[in-house]
């Protein structure tokens, strides 16, 4: 089965082929990123715009590069949340069109659901279940225990700001450049990770859950008890110190997961958090004799259509009478819809 999978949930513009939900045939990303590295952030609008413009020439792109052509193509997937809405609308108005034209059904995706198959891609042996998985992005912190492509269980979720987001928000104060994720990383390479004792958000509770808006208020605290002077000298110890306390609360609650849930045979990482090289070091020492997936390609821990393909596939392939169905297009979609359609 051809998927044409398209995702613009955020600041990319993506579109991708994928066949039998594991064989990238293609892999197209357009992204605004760098434009924003000024504002520190995403500017709605404006990745809207750019998507506009993006769109169709990214799809034509994917056809090409997969050596097909619309007739192929057996189905459309598309992301329909969480993003942002002008974002998505992109995405969802065009994916409807082409259904229309073309007389091929069409799938929404639960956003999260598209990372939860990214360790899917182009692999050359199945992960096995039951797994758990860590999804953390910009966007979202969650812990899920599964036991099929499209049935888990919620262990935990953050109650705050997201990993990524708290990368961002940190590299805003420690004046590096947006996204905050990589230039943390590249500026604690030197760095001491213990230099800056930063709290364990949440080491006193009985949860899963996630929080990251107390690391983020102590490092804006460390800044303001530093002298000036010190900043530059000291922002590679800041660094390195920080993203170590964001990758020890992820790893702590993947290590009491672990405690609960004795027959996880695998251990997943997805969104683009996964792409730390911090974060993959500390998870191999909690993990024992566990594989520990993460995608096999940096390109699909971030925003991309063929995980949106893949979990269509996976999708069809285990519930076959309520995927295909009328959706509706929503900036918020809560993590307890990941698996289910209303």
């Amino acid at each position: 089965m051809n998927v044409l999978g398209i995702e613009t949930s955020c600041d990319e513009t993506s579109a991708a082929v994928v066949t039998n939900g594991t064989n990238v045939r293609s892999c197209i990303i357009a992204s605004s990123r760098d434009a924003f590295s000024l504002s520190g952030g995403v500017i709605p609008e404006h990745a809207a715009r750019e998507q506009i413009r993006s769109i169709q020439p990214v799809i034509d792109q994917a056809l090409t590069q997969a050596g097909i052509t619309p007739e192929d193509i057996d189905l459309i997937a598309v992301t329909r949340g969480p993003g942002l809405l002008g974002s998505l609308l992109v995405g969802s108005v065009t994916a409807r069109v082409l259904a229309a034209l073309w007389k091929k059904p069409l799938i929404g995706v639960h956003h999260t659901l598209g990372h939860l198959s990214s360790t899917w891609l182009s692999v050359p042996d199945p992960p096995q279940f039951p797994m758990l998985t860590l999804s953390a992005s910009g966007g979202h912190t969650e812990l899920w225990l599964r036991t099929s492509h499209v049935h888990g269980k919620l262990l935990g979720q953050t109650r705050d700001d997201a990993a990524g987001e708290a990368f961002d928000k940190g590299a805003s104060m420690l004046s590096l450049p947006y996204p905050g994720g990589p230039s943390i990383s590249q500026a604690g390479e030197l760095g001491n990770p213990l230099a800056f004792p930063f709290p364990h958000p949440l080491s006193g509770e009985e949860t899963l859950d996630f929080s990251y808006s107390g690391l983020k208020t102590a490092l804006k605290y460390t800044l303001r008890d530093l002298p000036p002077a010190q900043h530059a000298e000291r922002v590679a110890d800041l660094a390195a110190s920080f993203e170590h306390a964001i990758c020890a609360h992820l790893i702590d609650r993947v290590s009491r997961a672990l405690c609960h849930h004795g027959d996880v045979r695998e251990v997943h990482v997805v969104g683009g958090v996964s792409a730390n090289r911090r974060l993959r070091t500390m998870l191999s020492d909690v993990c024992g004799d566990r594989p520990v997936r993460f995608p096999i390609q940096l390109l699909y821990c971030t925003d991309n259509a063929a995980m949106i393909a893949a979990a269509a596939t996976f999708l069809m392939q285990e519930r076959p009478h309520e995927t295909i169905h009328t959706f509706e297009t929503a900036a918020s979609l809560p993590s307890e819809t990941v698996f289910f359609f209303q």
